[in-house]
């Protein structure tokens, strides 16, 4: 070491083991860059000072003064480079460039506002895809299977040839419909079904109506022919245990089947005449046996002579 060599003072900037280009120690760096910080919260001051030629000067001395008030002591090389800095705006925090990874980074950033809305659109994503599993989905998988399980219960009832031929109609029809894909008509077998279901598992005596208040037998004047009648009697149908039933009647003046408790079977005159004179003799229908149907067959077997066609009002 010569003799004209100097210790370094506390805010100078020595050069670091390891040659003349290496970096400052890190002491002064932050001591440099507070410096710096001082002048920015000061950045009015610090502009105009900068601004106006011989100024630098008397900008230097304030800060060198500030940091003695503190009890630091801060070489003018060390201020130089912060007012340089400063300058040269090298301690500002500059924007990086758009970029793809800016724009992911920022997304990153604001997860939390818009996660909720993504979660929402989310949720009411698989919400709206349950709903349409399963009010539409399901349903339409799982009607061919209704449809063939009810046919293979309601065919095992059936007891006549004409029962059965009825319920393998309607089944074949609801076939049908789903090869076409038309579900109403699929679902409109599998409700005729669940009719011929419910009445094929009745059982019931056919029997005249006879009470006050009800008309035993009515009759009608065809639109078509004004000079003819048609002529019904009133009927309802009673279970073993005394029990009226519901009961599927096809109205013949409408064509629409209606599930009533009571309906006019159709007769001829000379029947109809007949249980008029009954009821007339002493008001009480004696013979009120109309006909009885067993469990398994659709109509009943009749003791009285009728074509089967009925209506449900009068």
């Amino acid at each position: 070491m010569g003799a004209d060599a100097t210790p370094p003072g506390p805010g100078s900037f020595p050069a670091a083991p390891g040659g003349a280009g290496a970096k400052p120690p890190l002491d002064d760096v932050m001591l440099a860059m507070d410096v710096v910080d001082t002048l920015r919260r000061r950045e009015r001051l610090a502009k105009s000072e900068l601004d106006e030629a011989g100024r630098e000067a008397d900008l230097k001395e304030r800060l060198r003064k500030i940091y003695a008030d503190q009890g630091l002591e801060v070489s003018d090389k060390v201020i130089e480079q912060a007012v340089a800095a400063l300058r040269e705006e090298r301690f500002a925090y500059k924007p990086p460039p758009p970029s793809l990874a800016t724009r992911l980074a920022l997304l990153y950033i604001r997860r939390a506002a818009w996660g909720k809305w993504l979660a929402g659109i989310a949720g009411a994503g698989i919400l709206g895809t349950a709903l349409f599993y399963f009010l539409v989905v399901a349903p339409k998988a799982a009607l061919p299977r209704e449809l063939t399980d009810l046919h293979r219960e309601v065919a095992a009832m059936a007891q006549t040839p004409d029962a059965r031929a009825a319920v393998n109609r309607v089944y074949h029809a609801g076939q049908a419909a789903l090869r076409e894909d038309n579900r109403a008509a699929a679902k409109e077998a599998l409700a005729k079904l669940g009719d011929l279901r419910s009445v094929l598992g009745q059982e019931y005596t056919l029997r005249i109506v006879n009470r006050p208040g009800v008309m035993t037998g009515v009759y009608r004047i065809p639109d078509l022919n004004t000079g003819a009648r048609n002529y019904y009697i009133v009927v309802e149908a009673v279970d073993p245990s005394g029990r009226v039933l519901t009961v599927p009647i096809q109205n013949e003046e409408t064509k629409a089947t209606e599930r009533v408790k009571l309906w006019g079977l159709r007769v001829d005159q000379r029947t109809f005449n007949a249980v008029a004179a009954d009821k007339k003799d002493d008001g009480i229908v004696q013979r009120d046996r109309f006909g009885y149907k067993e469990a398994g067959r659709l109509t009943p077997d009749y003791d009285l002579p009728t074509p089967g066609g009925a209506i449900t009002k009068w």
